[in-house]
């Protein structure tokens, strides 16, 4: 902050009647006022508090939430469906297993209940010759009886249970139909955004080889935890971001992406006034001209990081050097060229973390 020529306490020169003595406070006076003009109207360095340029793209960036929020829904249950379809699965073999050597034995008490006479039993025990022997052919019919019984209640019961597998198996793939048809609808909707304003496959970005970063926390049946933008920025003071966003954050930061950021910042749509979303810019100092070489190749191989990342940061887009990557699309055009480094996100890397 500038001060004025005569801070407030300070002595004062006294007055001189020769004019010569007087021009010097003058015009060291008239200097500090036009420098003060001048400073003033020096232009500020372009950080991500003036990225506004995505409130000019409320209704794609809206639908494209939408259809990440719908894509990573079905995902997670289409992903959680396929587990405990393998489970069933894994139970059905061994229930089937169990099952035909049930049905092994069964036949074996068969062939020897055969022998035993029980094909007529009341005529066996007729035709025992003595006592002794009368009681061991009762013994005998009656144990294998029992057993018969028990195997063939143990077969019913089995039964049952592979035929209750197999129709909770048949309901997780009706299950998992239905988050592909909802997974392809999600993409269509994103597609048909970026079509509407010139989007398409460009085949241009070319990713990089990345590390893998650790997952942020999940719940116990693998789905997110619901969060708030409760932890302090780090980026912009006052701002507040979601634990997820700064564990994406932290993790960038890991692995040498620590160039200029800037993350929160108050907005009536979009993730960053939600403390999900951060602008890296692609050079040290904050965001300038339009991304080249070694700025270029950072911005390349962060965005690379971040979608290879993905599933384990919840990445639900980036922005990147005019294109776009999407769950479930890969790189697109995002075609809202506004002629300038930030509408064209050539001088920074947008992520939008879920």
């Amino acid at each position: 902050m500038l001060t004025s020529a005569h801070p407030r306490g300070a002595t004062q020169r006294p007055r001189v009647r020769d004019g010569r003595s007087r021009r010097g406070p003058l015009l060291g006076a008239a200097l500090c006022v036009a420098l003060t003009v001048l400073i003033s109207f020096t232009p500020a360095p372009a950080y991500a508090q003036d990225d506004d340029f995505e409130g000019d793209n409320r209704s794609l960036r809206e639908q494209l939430d939408e259809a990440a929020t719908a894509y990573q829904d079905a995902k997670a249950e289409l992903e959680e469906s396929e587990k405990r379809e393998l489970a069933l699965v894994v139970e059905l073999e061994t229930l089937e297993e169990r099952r035909a050597e049930l049905v092994e034995d069964i036949q074996v008490t068969a062939a020897s209940a055969y022998r035993s006479g029980r094909v007529s039993a009341f005529s066996a025990l007729l035709s025992s010759g003595s006592p002794s022997v009368f009681l061991q052919r009762a013994a005998t019919i009656d144990m294998l009886a029992q057993r018969e019984n028990d195997q063939l209640a143990t077969l019913n019961e089995l039964t049952a249970e592979v035929e209750a597998r197999q129709a909770r198996i048949a309901e997780e793939i009706a299950v998992q139909e239905d988050e592909v048809a909802k997974l392809e609808a999600a993409k269509k909707k994103a597609e048909d955004a970026l079509y509407a304003i010139g989007g398409g496959a460009t085949g241009q970005f070319e990713a990089y080889p990345s590390e893998d970063a650790a997952p942020a926390p999940r719940n116990s049946d693998g789905s997110l935890p619901a969060e708030s933008c409760s932890e302090p920025d780090p980026t912009v003071s006052g701002g507040c971001l979601t634990p997820r966003m700064l564990h994406a954050l932290n993790e960038a930061q890991l692995f040498g992406f620590d160039r200029y950021t800037s993350c929160y910042r108050v907005t009536d749509f979009g993730e960053h006034g939600l403390g999900r979303a951060c602008d890296f810019a692609a050079q040290v100092t904050g965001f300038g001209g339009a991304a080249t070489g070694t700025d270029k190749t950072y911005g390349d191989r962060l965005a690379s990081f971040f979608v290879h990342n993905a599933d384990a940061l919840a990445v639900q887009y980036v922005i990147w050097y005019r294109e776009i990557w999407f769950p479930g699309t890969g790189w697109r055009t995002y075609g809202l060229a506004g002629g300038d480094p930030s509408s064209d996100h050539t001088n920074h890397v947008h992520v939008s973390i879920r």
